[in-house]
């Protein structure tokens, strides 16, 4: 296969390997770089190629003896990022919870582990190390087609809803809206699992606008805020097996299983919802970012003047540009005359595909023009501006999910890091000040040495913390290891900013620009007026071999940021304890969570 002449059709699943094994004799980044480019030019870039399957008859060296009535087969595992690709993982597909612990049983009697797979759109390994593959002992788990049912209690108070780990957000989004229930902020993509999304403290965008009470069943939290009872195959001492065990959220070790970051097994959740809001939605793409992010106490039309407002703001900064994406929205019962109402989700269909022009771009990059990291913001930022124009879609209004959900699994891949910033809502300005101005000077520091290490945009979110008193059970615990814990010893601080750096996959140098943020963000925001925590899903712990690799992150500062003024048996370590008490054969471990939580 050549890159020079592309065939006229998407590469499928085994072709797209194919053209990988045909780079292994590269170095590891200039073969992925090289393999991107080649997706692109076959046209794959709008689109991702299938994880083919391989029934089991049909392969060598089945695990033994697995249960007989669980479907057993091969398939291929891409994150969303497509950094991690194992072309052959053995796969199961239980049809019911009864089932998962049957997996669960065999793997712990045969020294097996079992990794839940949902929709893989993840960057970190926290499932699955690349080097891992169907000769590993593991067997992933299926969540998506059987584990999926929902039942929505509409009467209780608060209105709940019990759903299966394996059900896509934009599903059960859709089957609350029907019922009049919604959720105050979610992830941007419809397409994660809710178990994927529980396990690393998923969330979108919202804090309350200066004046505006928390709606009943509604939490500013993460997603896990929202979670009244779970139900995991956990160790029954008292049976000598795996069994499934109910932990209502009032309920101490139910602390650790809210954000449990794959360390367990969730097959159901009962949540709690509120009343569905109609938002108004407004792009602005003309407010500069030096008025945007400007030092605290400016005047103009600054971040924290739109969150006063709003409440829920999101910004996506293209690099090398002058005015970043505003997108702001607001609770707004009624239809503003002039403004499109949405009926449904995804507005956003420019950014949802990728252009020749833009394909292009990113070809030339990924084969080694890092020069070109200009002229692609430039480009991102004009079909954005343009996009927004043609679409109609610069004020739009319409029912939550409608309008919270706009990433689609055709959305340009790309990498990402992130970190959590723990502050009080009169120090947001603050925070996003610095942060902006230490990564523009960082940035525009390479480039005059003619070094481009990332060529994606910075994105900005704020959330509220995890507090247990936005839950409707008295006695609530808190999650134990969520990015949005409050601090119990700094009581002020009031609310997460989301902090991310996109880039193209195995683009130069990214690793080392990444560390030189990761080590200013601890550093400037260690305790004093913010702390920092990593982002469970996004990239971390950067080392001389890249993300996940620094032992002092790992090993000290990730606990430690989650033991900051925490009381005494509940922070980090009683997580810990928590989660190895219920898998003492580490069925549910990983090479990262063995590292991170051993």
């Amino acid at each position: 296969m050549s890159t020079s002449s592309p065939p006229d059709r998407p590469l499928d699943g085994r072709e797209l390997a194919q053209a990988r094994y045909a780079e292994e004799a590269e170095p590891p980044a200039a073969g992925r770089r090289r393999f991107i480019a080649q997706a692109l030019a076959a046209g794959a870039a709008a689109a991702w190629w299938p994880a083919f399957r391989v029934e089991a008859a049909d392969c060598a060296a089945a695990p033994p003896a697995f249960p007989a009535h669980i479907a057993l087969f091969q398939q291929a595992y891409r994150n969303w990022s497509g950094e991690i690709q194992i072309d052959r993982m053995w796969t199961c597909s239980p049809r019911d919870p009864g089932e998962v612990v049957d997996v669960v049983n065999w793997a712990a009697r045969n020294g097996y582990r079992v990794r839940p797979r949902g929709m893989t759109h993840n960057w970190s390994p926290l499932n699955l190390a690349p080097t891992q593959g169907c000769d590993d002992k593991i067997v992933l788990l299926d969540t998506v087609a059987h584990l999926n049912r929902v039942r929505i209690d509409a009467a209780a108070q608060p209105a709940r809803v019990v759903a299966q780990a394996g059900v896509r957000m934009q599903d059960l989004l859709a089957q609350l809206k029907q019922a009049g229930l919604g959720f105050a902020h979610v992830p941007a993509p419809g397409d994660l699992t809710l178990g994927g999304v529980l396990a690393i403290d998923g969330h979108g965008t919202a804090v309350p606008a200066q004046g505006e009470t928390r709606r009943s069943g509604h939490s500013f939290g993460s997603l896990s805020n929202l979670v009244l009872a779970l139900t995991a195959v956990v160790w029954d001492a008292g049976q000598g097996a795996y069994a499934l065990r109910t932990f209502r959220r009032d309920e101490a070790d139910c602390a650790a299983l809210l954000v449990h970051l794959g360390r367990a097994l969730i097959v159901e959740a009962t949540l709690q919802a509120g009343a569905d809001q109609r938002l108004r939605c407004q792009s602005y793409v003309n407010i500069a970012a030096s008025e945007l992010f400007a030092a605290p106490g400016s005047t103009g039309r600054t971040f924290s003047g739109f969150l006063d407002r709003s409440g829920r703001v999101e910004t996506i900064h293209f690099p090398f540009t002058g005015n970043p994406w505003l997108k702001v929205w607001t609770p707004t019962p009624n239809l503003p005359p002039l403004v499109r109402e949405a009926t449904a989700p995804f507005n956003y269909p420019f950014s949802d595909s990728i252009s020749p022009e833009l394909a292009a771009l990113i070809r030339d990059i990924n084969l080694g023009d890092v020069s070109r990291t200009p002229a692609l913001g430039a480009l991102q930022y004009t079909l954005v501006a343009a996009g927004l124009v043609f679409t109609a879609g610069f004020d739009l209004w319409g029912w939550s999910s409608d309008l919270l959900l706009y990433v689609k699994p055709t959305t340009l891949r790309v990498t990402a890091n992130g970190y959590a910033v723990i502050t009080s809502r009169a120090n947001v300005q603050r925070v996003v000040h610095e942060f902006v101005s230490y990564y523009q000077a960082l940035a525009e520091a390479y480039r005059a040495q003619g070094r481009f290490p990332v060529n994606g945009p910075v994105e900005i979110r704020v959330t509220g913390l995890d507090r247990a008193g936005d839950v409707g059970m008295a006695g609530a615990v808190e999650p134990l290891l969520s990015a949005a814990r409050p601090v119990r010893a700094r009581p002020e601080w009031d609310c997460a900013v989301w902090l991310d750096l996109l880039t193209l996959p195995g683009t130069p140098e990214m690793e080392a620009f990444y560390r030189e943020v990761e080590q200013w963000v601890f550093a400037r925001f260690s305790g004093d007026y913010a702390l920092a925590r990593v982002e469970w899903s996004k990239g971390w712990g950067y080392g001389a071999g890249g993300a996940w690799r620094d032992a002092a992150v790992i090993g000290q500062g990730i606990p430690q940021s989650l033991r900051y003024g925490q009381p005494a048996g509940a922070d980090w370590d009683a997580a810990r304890a928590i989660l190895n008490r219920y898998d003492p054969a580490r069925v549910y471990a990983s090479p990262l969570l063995d590292r991170l939580l051993p």
